[in-house]
């Protein structure tokens, strides 16, 4: 959907109803309700990962291989430059948030980078697309071992501490296993998937949102909200901002000193600048499961996710009409 040149994903419409839902009538969705939406919470996340295997694609990742160096900038900046920068953030403005907040925005610099609207900017601002395919499905299988090593090391340092051992076991479980199940399912559905793409995308979609629908349900049954102004979620937005402003224009600079022509520079810049809440939302589940303040610990994911898509489809448009242009 489009509108003022934007292009919106129908998908941010169903987090935003999930969430007025949640604020309207906790007690519906909240776990142990009458819905029992954390039952498709907790099982739903390894069909997440299992559709993610099923779908993975190895000849589009062998397309982009070459790259070495843009490929590096990328996974570096998704891995290394986001958690640097929002401890740095931390350090000069850490009394703007709390740490549940702060907590979330850790969460955010550990994950990986988004594949779909990675993809699909990149491909709209006639970017390097076989690049993009490669790094996109790079970062999230790195990083379903480096955002709970990430974390474990982030929270042992606060009174969140996480069993990495724990955790670690739950990815296994729950995060690698179906991504393994899946790859090697192509063999007999990758047809049935070629053909049911948005049948597979609907059922991704729809555990996340109801992952996230859970998580706001019981933060806000048990008052975790209310301990906090309004102006909480302004200032969480504010943040994203900040930090998707920061790490672009890095990645763009690095880009251009390293002479990388338009097409790379759009995919390095596109690609590292974003980050995934189709992982976020099922990795946050197995590592944060039992967290009451889990709504806020996801909200920087959400909101920088909606962001993200917003001003990098404002980006791509602009670079798809110069192109258009020429």
């Amino acid at each position: 959907m489009t509108l003022f040149g934007i292009t919106f994903d129908r998908f941010l419409g169903a987090l935003l109803v999930a969430i007025i839902a949640a604020i309207a009538l906790p007690s519906l969705g909240m776990s142990g309700g009458p819905l029992h939406v954390d039952l498709i919470s907790k099982y739903g996340v390894g069909l997440v990962f299992f559709l993610y295997g099923l779908t993975l694609d190895p000849a589009r990742m062998r397309a982009g291989l070459g790259h070495y160096r843009l490929h590096l900038i990328v996974q570096t900046t998704t891995f290394i430059l986001f958690p640097l920068i929002v401890l740095a953030l931390h350090a000069l403005a850490g009394p703007a948030l709390t740490q549940e907040a702060w907590t979330g925005f850790f969460f955010v610099a550990a994950l990986p980078s988004t594949v779909s609207s990675s993809v699909a900017m990149v491909s709209l601002a006639r970017g390097n697309v076989p690049a993009a395919i490669f790094n996109a499905t790079l970062s999230s299988l790195i990083g379903v071992l480096v955002t709970p090593a990430l974390m474990a090391w982030y929270l042992s340092q606060s009174s969140m501490p996480l069993n990495l051992g724990n955790v670690l076991i739950k990815v296994v479980g729950l995060v690698v296993m179906p991504i393994l199940f899946g790859s090697i399912a192509q063999r007999w559905l990758a047809g049935w998937a070629m053909r049911n793409r948005k049948v597979i995308q609907l059922a991704d979609r729809g555990v996340i949102t109801a992952i996230v629908y859970n998580s706001f349900c019981d933060s806000i049954a048990k008052g975790v909200w209310s301990a906090h102004n309004a102006d909480l979620v302004v200032k969480i937005v504010i943040g994203v901002i900040i930090l998707f402003a920061i790490v672009y224009a890095l990645t763009n600079a690095i880009c251009n000193a390293l002479g990388f022509s338009l097409e790379d520079r759009i995919a390095c810049t596109f690609c590292a600048s974003k980050k995934s809440l189709a992982t976020g939302a099922p990795m946050g589940a197995i590592m944060f499961a039992g967290q009451s303040a889990f709504g806020i610990l996801i909200a920087p994911i959400i909101l920088y996710h909606f962001c993200q898509l917003v001003i990098t489809s404002i980006i791509a448009s602009r670079f798809a009409s110069r192109a258009a242009d020429q």
